[in-house]
């Protein structure tokens, strides 16, 4: 409810002006003039006459410069009782139109939205927080990780950035922790410690992996990137320093020698083949709302496929955005709706983005890209 104004003060001048004028002596000197009688026509009478006007006259200047003293006085008390009313109705306003601001933004931010299906959906925030969404009236854009090489204290640390394109080669790396010492404890998150997602940056040849950590904190695995090109390494992690839990996504770029040779990104679409299987989503991502984007995946013959359970959940969602590589992992519902994958996803800004679901059947793991565009 908007805040009511201050009640106004009564204008400082107001009784001056109202208050009514003192009574006025007589001329002195009337009586005296009036009363005269010819008797008193020799010597003194007219000096006597003449004394009694001069005091008169004195009086009545004497009075009349009084009341014009006094109205300058009334004037400028109604003057400065004006301007404190001005000045009163004003400063009560503003204070009500801040208020009134301030509480419609303080809505925005911490209205409860609604949530028409039951379930509890969920985004797993690029900095490894999870946060719990209603329905489609989520507010604020998802923001992106893999950005930076340090964030929240911890640096990602590789032994080496340079591949050989199509060899086979292992990538090792440390979390390091203020102070240079590297993370040797990790919550588990979706059934893994730590997330790796390599990908080129023109959004090509995308991998999620799962390295393995060594006791001294170094994790490795064995990579092949088949292209030339830089490539961006992207970890996903909760590291545990000091009995604290730091969640953070941190990115590296890897380079592989040879000439470049960019892959544009496919048209925009809802639907995907491969490995026998065709995928297709529905959903609008926005930068202004927490959207469902719903997957359906289905055999050759489009019949219904069933679904196994891959990493804690039916399918994982890694989103992707063209520039700068900016990195969204989206989880689901936990529960399959109609056979099909409920993610929620709010986009983190207007672009091209790639987005990357990946899904088990039959005990084997596969990969659906899509290029959708947020306007």
């Amino acid at each position: 409810m908007p805040d009511r104004p201050a009640d106004t003060e009564p204008a400082a001048g107001a009784q001056p002006v109202d208050a009514q004028p003192a009574d006025t002596e007589p001329v002195a000197g009337a009586t005296a003039a009036g009363s005269g009688s010819a008797e008193d026509g020799q010597g003194g009478a007219p000096v006597e006459i003449g004394l009694a006007g001069g005091q008169g006259r004195e009086r009545s200047a004497a009075f009349r410069l009084a009341m014009f003293g006094a109205l300058i006085v009334v004037v400028l008390f109604a003057g400065y009782g004006i301007g404190r009313l001005n000045n009163s109705v004003e400063n009560a306003a503003a204070p009500a139109a801040t208020g009134q601001a301030g509480h419609d933004m303080a809505g925005m931010s911490t209205a409860a939205p609604h949530d028409d299906t039951g379930a509890a959906p969920h985004v797993h925030n690029t900095d490894g927080t999870v946060t719990q969404v209603a329905g489609s009236t989520t507010t604020a854009a998802q923001s992106v990780g893999g950005l930076a090489v340090t964030s929240s204290g911890l640096t990602l640390v590789p032994e080496s950035t340079t591949f050989t394109a199509g060899r086979s080669r292992p990538l090792r790396f440390k979390v390091t922790a203020a102070g240079g010492a590297p993370v040797t404890t990790y919550s588990v998150v979706h059934d893994k410690p730590l997330h790796l997602v390599v990908v080129r940056r023109d959004l090509s040849g995308f991998q999620h992996l799962h390295p393995a950590m060594a006791p001294d904190g170094t994790w490795s695995i064995d990579l092949t990137l088949a292209a030339p090109g830089s490539y961006r390494a992207i970890a996903d992690f909760t590291a545990v320093v000091g009995g604290q839990q730091t969640p953070a996504t941190l990115g590296v770029d890897l380079t592989v020698a040879g000439n470049y040779a960019p892959v544009g990104l496919p048209a925009p679409a809802t639907e995907a083949s491969g490995d026998g299987f065709t995928v297709s989503y529905a959903g609008t991502a926005s930068t202004t709302a927490t959207q469902p984007v719903i997957m359906t995946v289905r055999d050759q013959s489009g019949g219904p496929v069933a679904l196994q359970p891959y990493l804690g959940a039916y399918g994982h969602l890694v989103v992707l955005r063209e520039g700068d590589v900016g990195y969204v992992h989206v989880h689901p519902e936990p529960a399959l709706v109609d056979g099909a994958v409920k993610f929620w996803l709010a986009a983190p800004g207007p672009g091209r983005y790639r987005m990357f679901f990946d899904y088990q059947v039959a005990g084997k793991v596969h990969t659906a890209a899509f290029t959708t565009v947020v306007e």
